[in-house]
Parts: structure tokens; C-alpha cells; sequence
């Protein structure tokens, strides 16, 4: 059996929907509502590639295949399901190939609107969290220095960033007027199973099956590495506050600084890659990359009492003990077709 601490255990029985279920993130998010018993409606856009996630990671709940760009199917699902809480990790332009306009702000900041006019017409009396999570970003920062505090005002650069921030502003906006308890929580660098193929962890443990070398930039750079786990952990707390301004951003992070090359050093070893096998100075840095001083997490604090424990050596050794040890388990999901879908 899962013992589940509290606060986590009110979200026993409570009717939740995560968009973008099968993600890198809402995996994660996903588990942990399974794990503490809630009901939970997995929105997904490809349901049998979903299944064999949620079966390898453990996740329980109705599988629904659903196209996030039709609203009029959004509005059933959510009539039907009758949702207390929603948590938002649907998402369109993290994936470099992903650059299409009229379909990052479709996702990242339309999608935000239409389900901010569904809970504004529903209210559910016995619930009382926050009614979406909406997951934003660091890039919606963009080019900013100092500390990144949520009142630091934003200059998102990519088509993604920018794209974000409208979502999160709209969001904002729609609480405050509408008196929709709801919160914006931006994620830094987030890490650990289920990454995609081509980022920095998955890149070293497959080297570490490989024997490949590693082609790296100079690893300056200093990012604020977070555990995905605690990340979901963090995200299912806030949903629980009652505390929180109606459309409040608040940073989850660590409010650590740790550099690349640090964190490549550290995988390397733990996953015991041969000093010769890091090509660092290999690759150009991103035109996009940020520079910036320690992410400020007091909000989180004061609104959750709580701040990622995990640190980067624990992150990685738990990611190498998923790879490596974890199989396949039976769950039952049930499957709702309602079409295709962006997240």
C-alpha cells in the first residue's frame, strides 16, 4: 500500500483533470493524483502511446483523447466530468520542431480563456483549493537580470515565452475579474524520467549505456535544476491553498544555482561516464539561453510551508534507479474518444 502524507491525502476522491497527461510533466502530476486516490481524467492525444505510459509509470484513471483546440469539445468534457480541480500542463513550442504561431498561442494562452469561462459558470461548493493550475515558464521571464521574483516584469523572447505570458496574464485577468481561484506556477529547468530524448540527462544516460561521447557547450551556465517529482509534489500543494491572490504567479524551483557543467560532472559520476567521454566547448550555447541569479521560491514557502527537497545528486540517482529497475505495472484506465489532440 502507498502512504500518502498529508496534505496531500484531500485529494482522496476529489474529481481532477490534467490536460497534457502524457507529457514529460503531467506524467508526473498524473502519478501523484493517482497515487493519492483522486479521480482522475487524463486528457491525452495519442491513447495508446498514453496507455503504455500510464501503465509504466503507475497512473490510474479515465483516458480521454481530446483535440484542446475545439472548445466545444473541451466544454463537454468538463461538463461531464464536473471537475474540482484542473491542472494545465498542456503545452506547444518546448519541442524545437514545434513552431507554428497560430497554434502556440491556440494552446498556451486561447486554451487558457476557454477554460477559465467554464469554471466561471460552474463553482464547486466543497472544494476548497484552487481550481486550476495553470503551469507557465521561466522563458516567459525572457531577457531580465537579477533575481527572478514573480513581480519582475517579463520580456519573453521566443515565440514560446511570449506566448506563455499571454496565457498567464489572460489568466490573471479572468481570476481576478471573474473570481476564479486559480494560480500561474512557472517551472525552471525541470529533470528526471520521462525527459525527452535529446536533452541533457537523457543524453548522459545514454551514454552511460553507450560509451558515446557527449557533445556539450562549455556548461557556464548556471540553471535551477528541479526534480520532476518534487515538481508534481509542488504543483498538487498549491493546488491545495486557499491562501493564494486570485491569478498569482508563483515560482517552483529550488532557488539553487547549479552550473551545467556541474550537473554533467555529477551525472557523469554517478553514472560512471569517463571524464574523456564529456566534450565540453562542443557545442554553440543557445541564443536563447538565460542568464540570470537565483530564482526567489518565498512565495512558494509562504503559501505551501514546503520547498523541493530533492537534491541534483538524489535527482539523478532516482532517475537511474527508474531507467533501470522500474517495469511495466497493470492499471485500468478507461478511454473516451473525443478526436486529437495538441497536448
Amino acid at each position: 500500500m502507498i502512504m500518502i502524507s498529508e496534505p496531500l491525502a484531500q485529494y482522496h476522491g476529489i474529481q481532477a483533470i490534467v490536460l497534457g497527461a502524457s507529457g514529460f510533466i503531467g506524467r508526473w502530476v498524473a502519478r501523484a493524483l493517482s497515487r493519492c486516490g483522486a479521480n482522475v481524467s487524463l486528457v491525452v492525444r495519442d491513447h495508446l502511446a498514453a496507455g503504455k505510459i500510464f501503465s509504466k509509470y503507475g497512473i490510474d484513471g479515465e483516458v480521454c483523447r481530446l483535440d484542446l483546440r475545439d472548445r466545444e469539445a473541451v466544454r463537454k468534457l468538463f461538463a461531464r466530468v464536473r471537475p474540482a480541480i484542473i491542472f494545465n500542463l498542456a503545452g506547444y513550442g518546448v519541442d524545437p520542431l514545434e513552431r507554428d504561431k497560430e497554434t502556440a498561442y491556440c494552446i498556451n494562452t486561447q486554451l487558457v480563456q476557454t477554460v477559465c469561462e467554464i469554471l466561471s459558470e460552474s463553482q464547486e461548493a466543497e472544494w476548497t483549493g484552487q481550481r486550476v493550475i495553470h503551469v507557465g515558464s521561466a522563458l516567459e521571464y525572457g531577457e531580465i537580470d537579477g533575481d527572478l521574483d514573480e513581480d519582475s516584469v517579463p520580456r519573453p523572447t521566443t515565440l514560446y515565452g511570449k506566448s506563455k505570458l499571454a496565457g498567464t496574464n489572460l489568466l490573471t485577468r479572468c481570476c481576478r475579474e471573474q473570481g476564479i481561484k486559480g494560480l500561474t506556477v512557472r517551472l525552471f529547468t525541470v529533470y528526471g524520467p520521462g525527459e525527452h530524448d535529446g536533452r541533457l540527462l537523457p543524453s548522459l544516460l545514454k551514454a552511460a549505456e553507450t560509451g558515446q561521447p557527449v557533445l556539450l557547450t562549455a556548461g557556464v551556465q548556471k540553471r535551477d535544476f528541479t526534480y520532476v517529482g518534487d515538481v508534481a509534489n509542488g504543483l498538487l500543494r498549491l493546488g491545495l491553498t486557499a491562501t493564494a491572490e486570485p491569478g498569482e504567479v508563483v515560482n517552483l524551483a529550488t532557488g539553487q544555482l547549479t552550473s551545467v557543467r556541474s550537473f554533467v560532472e555529477a551525472a557523469a559520476s554517478i553514472l560512471r561516464i569517463p571524464s574523456d567521454k564529456l566534450r565540453f566547448d562542443s557545442r554553440p550555447t543557445r541564443a536563447e539561453e538565460m542568464q540570470h541569479s537565483a530564482v526567489t521560491i518565498e512565495r512558494l514557502r509562504q503559501l505551501t510551508g514546503w520547498e523541493p527537497p530533492t537534491s541534483v545528486a538524489e535527482g539523478i540517482c532516482k532517475t537511474q534507479c527508474f531507467h533501470t529497475r522500474l517495469e511495466p505495472v497493470e492499471v485500468k484506465t478507461g478511454e473516451m474518444n473525443l478526436g486529437s489532440t495538441r497536448a
